[in-house]
């Protein structure tokens, strides 16, 4: 494994940073000392920052040399609303919110880089460092990008990173195309005619008729998308009724959609409609349909994805290079990005919880879980990554 000389001589400094962003977490929009403390290191190096780009972003800019060539490196600065059951001493200091995802580390990799990057200007163009809010839900790369983020910051490819808890320490993952799911939402309202529940024929009832539209919707993964093409659709609420003895005038469920293209996604979305319609009419009630995108899947550049398998494989070699790594039904807002610029997601092995601190919670250290952490041990190895990788893009021909 080779990491930066330099970077690993930082690490203790970096990894105050983490910790103390650890202990301070701040949920979508709300990332203001997350964000001075961010462009207070920046301006500490000599790189000029611009903030306010969607709302609490901040962009770093590191020019060396002549080239216009460009390069963006993206973090995420959110927490989650989650209880931290963790008790070590850089659990959170604020009750329901926690940095359960890893955000905390990913602005400490990208910081470590900025760093080094700033220090030794090895590279002949510019790199942009992207600190963003809002991936928890908030989209906040559509509103940076919204803001202005490519026009004011022109970038030939921009790349990201997540940490991947259940992957080995040392590894990253890597493949071409969908790596993460599109994330979206759905409410299915049944309006038909209460009536007392032992009289039931003279209502029409939007209880069994939900029940119905629920089972006919799983006949488009299993009899409407293709085999081949990956697709989940999952009931996650149903609510109706106030009486055992009262059939209800409307009831309503919902839940999630997720895909990895967005031709499968188009497909969900109108056979959503036109089977709850119809199993709806079938038994004399009606529907309200709502169908949300949210994320769509993100989906890396084959040339980009191939260039990051190629410095991680210099990085830690072909073992621990895993490019052709199982996509997830996830979503991930850098998604976004991908539609605005050739570039690449990838995945750095967080370990299986063994580097947690004592006085952890007794919960699996997986992502949004309240016990989980992020693993200090890959600071460096995800920093000398952004490094290489911004150092051996600006150099191609």
């Amino acid at each position: 494994m080779t990491r930066i000389t330099d970077i690993e001589r930082t690490r203790s400094e970096f990894e105050a940073i983490r910790r103390d962003i650890h202990a301070h977490p701040e949920l979508r929009y709300e990332e203001h000392r997350t964000a001075d403390l961010v462009a207070a290191k920046l301006e500490q190096w000599g790189i000029p920052v611009t903030r306010g780009l969607g709302r609490t972003g901040v962009v770093g800019t590191i020019t060396a040399g002549s080239s216009k060539r460009a390069i963006g490196l993206r973090a995420d600065m959110d927490a989650l609303p989650l209880q931290e059951q963790n008790t070590f001493a850089h659990r959170s200091v604020h009750d329901g919110k926690m940095h359960a995802c890893g955000h905390d580390g990913h602005t400490a990799m990208l910081l470590s880089a900025a760093h080094h990057l700033a220090q030794t200007r090895n590279f002949d163009g510019t790199v942009h460092v992207i600190f963003q809010p809002a991936e928890e839900g908030g989209g906040g790369a559509r509103e940076m990008i919204a803001d202005g983020l490519f026009k004011q910051f022109p970038c030939d490819a921009v790349f990201g990173m997540h940490n991947w808890p259940g992957l080995r320490v040392g590894a990253f993952g890597v493949r071409k195309g969908p790596i993460m799911a599109s994330s979206n939402e759905f409410c299915i309202t049944v309006h038909g005619k209460g009536c007392h529940a032992g009289l039931p024929h003279y209502g029409n009832d939007p209880l069994f008729t939900a029940t119905q539209i629920i089972s006919a919707l799983q006949s488009i993964v299993t009899r409407n998308k293709r085999p081949i093409d990956n697709a989940v659709l999952s009931i996650t609420q149903f609510h109706g009724g106030d009486a055992t003895n009262i059939v209800p005038d409307s009831v309503w469920f919902g839940g999630t959609v997720r895909t990895f293209t967005l031709d499968v996604l188009d497909l969900f979305e109108t056979r959503m409609e036109q089977i709850a319609r119809s199993v709806a009419a079938a038994f004399d009630c009606t529907i309200t349909f709502e169908f949300q995108r949210n994320y769509p899947p993100t989906i890396n550049s084959a040339a980009e994805a191939e260039f990051a398998a190629g410095v991680m494989h210099e990085l830690v070699g072909e073992d621990n290079t895993l490019s052709d790594v199982e996509p997830s039904m996830g979503a991930e807002d850098f998604a976004f990005m991908l539609l605005e610029k050739p570039g690449c997601y990838v995945f750095i092995g967080n370990g299986e919880g063994e580097h947690r601190d004592a006085g952890h919670g007794l919960g699996p250290c997986v992502l949004h879980n309240p016990s989980y952490d992020f693993n200090d041990e890959i600071l460096t190895l995800g920093a000398s990554y952004w490094v290489r990788l911004a150092e051996k893009w600006l150099a191609q021909p």
